[in-house]
């Protein structure tokens, strides 16, 4: 009788704890799940690397209005001035010769590029002439100009640095500033001469890149010294340094250049900079970090890119651990809604 009652009171305890499981289950679930409340302008094209596709969202919706195979791992992508394309390049793979072009209109893949010789595609602007975007070869250090239209390298120039990454382009001059890991340093093009003209060591480690929209400075990211490099672009030579957060990976200056957002990748925030006073002003918390509760109900939160809104009230950065793009506003500093994604977002690219 008492080995009755026992099991009877093991089968309600397991189906009790199952009911308490599967209840938390759905408590994150419902927790998790991307809320869309805002109204703008535009498509956000974004790039997940496992997921290996391009979904595009209408950013009047929220809603996904088309999803692109596109077979590859990419890192970066880039929208060409035209808007008739959006252009990803292959990092990471053993085909990192191999470069995709969405077309925009459709929101389709156009072509497939293959880059002859042992070119390994990594960073990418938009480069200030239709169908051509700027390339980074971090294999062979190089920067090339691509014709996405004719599919020839119209320029090529060498960085004279180490393991090339990512590049900027002044606004209003033609000068290039390419990254260059192993070197831990900033090499100067200028387009006109096809030279390196200054190289600015700014410490290993250094990752991100952005320049402010006047073209006066440009703010470098080092994730082993948790540091921003600001680097006058009339000197070309580094000015101030700033301390950030764990493993400050991109950023992007506002729209009006007044803000700089920081990635802090391992941290999990985003933190505000004011350009003119290089004071940190505001950190973001994403949701999975802040408490216990947070840790337990969200994904850890790893920032890892950010995208400006054209019409400067919205900045984008793909939560690449919680599989979602966070979008922030601009005036207030807060997450206003997030967009359900694909496996590991990270490149974005936007289009009127």
């Amino acid at each position: 009788m008492k080995r009755k009652k026992l099991k009877k009171r093991i089968k309600h305890v397991i189906i009790s704890l199952g009911i308490v499981f599967l209840v938390f289950r759905l408590i994150v679930f419902v927790v998790r799940l991307p809320s869309y409340t805002i109204q703008t302008t535009g498509k956000l094209y974004v790039v997940s690397k496992v997921s290996r596709e391009v979904q595009v969202f209408d950013l009047q919706t929220g809603e996904e209005i088309a999803e692109i195979p596109i077979n590859m791992l990419s890192h970066e992508a880039v929208t060409t001035i035209d808007k008739n394309n959006v252009v990803l390049t292959n990092y990471g793979s053993i085909n990192g010769n191999t470069i995709k072009v969405v077309n925009t209109k459709s929101n389709r893949l156009r072509k497939t590029v293959v880059l002859k010789e042992n070119i390994r595609a990594n960073g990418i602007v938009a480069y200030p002439e239709p169908d051509k975007v700027a390339v980074i070869d971090y294999v062979r250090n190089t920067f090339f100009v691509l014709n996405v239209k004719t599919d020839s390298i119209e320029k090529h120039i060498e960085t004279k640095q180490k393991k090339s990454h990512l590049v900027v382009m002044h606004p209003h001059k033609p000068i290039a500033y390419v990254t260059n890991i192993n070197s831990g340093s900033i090499s100067v093009i200028d387009l006109n001469k096809n030279q390196v003209v200054k190289i600015i060591y700014c410490g290993i480690g250094r990752k991100g890149i952005d320049i402010t929209p006047d073209g006066s400075e440009i703010w470098v990211t080092n994730t082993k010294e948790n540091t921003i490099k600001v680097i006058n672009t009339v000197m070309c030579e580094i000015v101030d340094t700033l301390s950030t957060g764990d493993e400050p990976l991109k950023l992007k200056f506002s729209i009006d250049g007044k803000y700089c957002l920081v990635a802090n990748t391992l941290e999990g925030t985003v933190a505000v900079y004011n350009q003119e006073s290089k004071k940190k002003i505001k950190t973001i918390h994403f949701h999975g970090k802040t408490n216990r509760i947070e840790r337990i109900l969200y994904h850890t939160p790893r920032p890892v890119n950010i995208l400006m809104h054209p019409n400067g009230l919205y900045a984008f950065i793909s939560n690449s651990n919680a599989n979602k793009v966070e979008v922030i506003d601009m005036k207030t500093f807060k997450i206003v809604s997030t967009i359900g994604t694909g496996r590991v977002p990270d490149a974005l690219a936007f289009v009127e």
